[in-house]
């Protein structure tokens, strides 16, 4: 039987998969205490990226938001469902996605809240240090995020729909 080490040489407050995740435990947790529980963090970049690219198919809408493609069909049906978007049957079996006008009125409600929501998340910062926290952050997600072409061969991640 192998020895289990006594120690980590990391202690766990400091590993970085574990900092990441309490951090979007508390980002998700800022995220329902300001919409509420009716629409989930993903949901709501989902409607966001239509918002600003009207009618795009389910692939790149998938791309756009960082989702695999089935995670990315399963959300646009439920909020197909909620009456939040439309999806058109495109040729070669893809849907182009629009907003209706119930999910339009939905993001128009939320979005006055959007900015008050990310500075009560970062207000433990100062602002410089704010600023270099989402340079970094922004610099972390693109360099660890692979190629189009590579997300095609990863498995669904657990992540992912935890917070659909």
């Amino acid at each position: 039987m192998p020895s289990i080490p006594s120690a980590s040489p990391i202690p766990l407050q400091a590993e970085p998969g574990h900092l990441i995740r309490r951090a979007h435990q508390l980002a998700v947790g800022t995220f329902a205490k300001t919409h509420g529980k009716q629409i989930t963090p993903v949901q709501y970049a989902v409607l966001r990226a239509l918002q600003d690219a009207p009618g795009m198919d389910q692939v790149t809408l998938a791309d756009r938001v960082a989702l695999d493609t089935s995670t990315t069909a399963d959300i646009a049906a439920r909020l197909d469902a909620k009456g939040w978007i439309v999806r058109e049957l495109l040729p070669r079996r893809q849907r182009a996605l629009r907003l209706t006008a119930e999910g339009e009125a939905v993001l128009a409600e939320m979005l006055p809240r959007v900015a008050p929501m990310y500075a009560q998340l970062l207000d433990a910062l100062e602002p410089a240090e704010r600023d270099e926290f989402l340079r970094l952050l922004r610099k972390f997600v693109h360099l660890n995020t692979p190629a189009p072409e590579d997300q095609a061969n990863t498995p669904d991640s657990a992540a992912d729909q935890s917070s659909e």
